[in-house]
């Protein structure tokens, strides 16, 4: 009886232990079906997500950029294939063996001290992936990935200015992910870069590639063409740079125009750079022809005498009295380069006396003096199409001093860029029109942009010729005998600016800025020209001596480019044959 109590409890537990068992045999079945839902059926998509991540990579092709022309097709920019080449290390191989191919590569893709030992901390951190070098030569690509199986490139493309220096300034460059970071391919980047594409690498388990599939097409970047013209940009950038380095300038910018289109024909600036090498370059956006404000001096005694002339408070036959050689102003003195005695209006500006240009300032009613000034475009940008152009500055009238009329007059407190001073010089050769300047021609896809374009008034015809008449005799018997080139006509005006030193609170004696700005030839003006040299260092610092020259030069060659030929003088005998042909 005992023996059948034992063996029906043994079995009670027995079948209690059975279906605890089952129980949680059963829960463990749920969660392990839950589970193998959960992956199979909710986090399908995230593991097909996991399993591409590991086994592929996403890439963005680069489209190739659109081509800068200059206005006669010449490239000035344009792109060229090239390869990134990258190193897929073997992360389960030891550091030392790991690092071994990038040693050998190191003279061959030119890597410095700092590259190896930025590589070397990639490779001990488990990186899988080495950028080496970055738009490489595809022959030097092909010939790195023959030496090492783990060595790899794929596909990009690079920037080149077959020009180098040239127009540097305006062309600007591209960052190494090949985005305009200056200039023209700043200001036209979206224009220029087009619409990138999408592909994807495919990898094994160890994470070697084996495919690369394209997935959307790049679309390519649509063309520029500029105004510049490649050879008188050339022309300007090699006189320019001459003159900076004869006269141990700070730097020098050369702008040369067309008056009556307002095309840029050339934007040089001394010292330049290599585009090419854009990234090694901090300061390559500055374009000092549109970026930097001077006070401009005795070039701006054009508007001057365009003021007076324009409302009549000056005659020209009128006589001044510069004897002294210098005029009592509120502040001090200010003084001329040497005494003139009696001058007529017309030998004011010929021969820049300080002295009678203030006191033709003077008949000057203030508001209209700054409405001519205003007029001219000073104040505000050109709106010329390149990025961080300055406006300058100019004080309304009620912010002036008991010596601003007279400091304006001559070209004081005041500041411009050259783009300015050239601008302003195109309204008198275009006898009172202002075209403003332009540096795009033509944008694949659209139109030029002047087609029905009309321009404002700034002088009447009547007033620019009397100032033309004025310019010229300043290159025939002034300050500006230099920028007369033989056989050529010129009008123009030098200046010879003081540096305002911000330590003394005063005009330095020493330090000046060289100018000079005209327009030749002088009755048909074909093209126009700013010069500036900043802190010349030779004895002969004035825009006269220094500055002059190099429109002269500039122009002269220039001219002959354009098929403009020289004029004999009359009468001159040639090779013993007399003006009619004979001897």
């Amino acid at each position: 009886m005992a023996a059948n109590l034992v063996q029906d409890l043994y079995r009670k537990k027995a079948r209690r232990r059975i279906r605890v068992s089952a129980f949680i045999c059963f829960l463990w079945l749920l969660v392990v079906v839950g589970r193998l839902v959960e992956l199979q059926v909710f986090g399908h998509g995230r593991a097909v997500e996991r399993v591409a991540a590991q086994n592929q990579q996403a890439d963005e092709i680069q489209a190739r950029r659109g081509t800068i022309y200059d206005r006669n097709g010449r490239i000035l920019a344009a792109t060229l294939p090239a390869r990134t080449i990258y190193y897929d290390p073997n992360i389960q191989e030891p550091l030392a063996v790991r690092y071994e191919p990038i040693k050998r590569l190191r003279e061959k893709l030119e890597l410095s001290n700092e590259d190896l030992a930025r590589f070397q901390s990639q490779l001990a951190h488990g990186a899988r992936r080495i950028w080496l070098k970055r738009k490489a030569d595809p022959a030097l690509a092909a010939q790195v990935q023959s030496d090492h199986l783990r060595i790899n490139s794929w596909e990009e493309t690079k920037r080149y200015y077959p020009l180098g220096r040239q127009a540097a300034h305006v062309l600007g460059g591209v960052k190494a992910s090949g985005e305009g970071a200056a200039g023209i391919e700043s200001k036209f980047n979206a224009i220029l870069m087009g619409k990138p594409g999408k592909a994807i690498i495919l990898q094994d388990a160890r994470q070697r590639e084996y495919d690369y599939e394209v997935l959307e097409e790049p679309e390519i970047g649509r063309d520029l063409t500029l105004t510049l013209d490649e050879t008188i940009q050339y022309i300007a950038q090699t006189e320019l740079e001459r003159a900076v380095a004869s006269t141990r300038s700070a730097w020098g910018t050369v702008i040369v125009s067309n008056p009556g289109s307002g095309d840029i024909l050339a934007m040089a600036t001394a010292p330049a750079y290599d585009p090419n090498l854009f990234s090694k370059t901090p300061e390559a956006d500055f374009n000092r022809a549109i970026r930097y404000t001077i006070e401009p001096g005795s070039t701006f005694k054009i508007v001057t005498a365009a003021a007076a002339l324009e409302s009549r408070a000056v005659g020209l036959s009128e006589t001044f009295d510069c004897g002294e050689g210098a005029i009592a102003l509120p502040g001090g003195s200010i003084r001329d380069h040497k005494l003139f005695g009696i001058l007529d209006f017309p030998g004011i500006i010929i021969h820049s006396s300080n002295v009678g240009t203030i006191q033709v300032g003077r008949r000057l009613d203030p508001d209209a003096f700054e409405a001519v000034i205003r007029a001219f475009g000073f104040g505000r940008r050109t709106g010329i199409e390149l990025p961080g152009e300055e406006p300058g500055s100019l004080r309304p009238v009620a912010e002036w001093s008991r010596r601003s009329q007279a400091s304006l007059s001559i070209g004081y407190e005041i500041s411009v860029t050259p783009l300015q001073l050239l601008q302003a010089v195109n309204i008198v050769a275009n006898r009172g029109r202002l075209v403003p300047p332009r540096i795009v021609k033509w944008i694949q896809g659209g139109r030029p942009r002047r087609d029905a374009e009309t321009f404002a008034t700034v002088l009447s015809a009547a007033s620019c010729e009397k100032l033309v008449g004025i310019l010229k005799r300043v290159v025939v018997e002034g300050t500006g005998k230099e920028a007369l080139a033989e056989g050529y006509t010129a009008a123009g005006k030098t200046g010879t600016t003081q540096i305002y030193d911000p330590a003394a609170k005063a005009y330095s004696t020493k330090r000046h800025i060289a100018s000079f700005v005209g327009f030749t030839p002088a009755e048909s003006p074909q093209l126009a020209m700013v010069v500036i040299l900043y802190d010349p260092q030779t004895e002969e610092h004035y825009g006269g001596q220094v500055a002059a020259p190099v429109f002269r030069e500039i122009a002269r060659r220039v001219l002959l480019t354009l098929g403009i030929a020289p004029r004999r003088p009359a009468g001159l005998l040639v090779a013993g044959l007399r003006k009619d042909g004979s001897r």
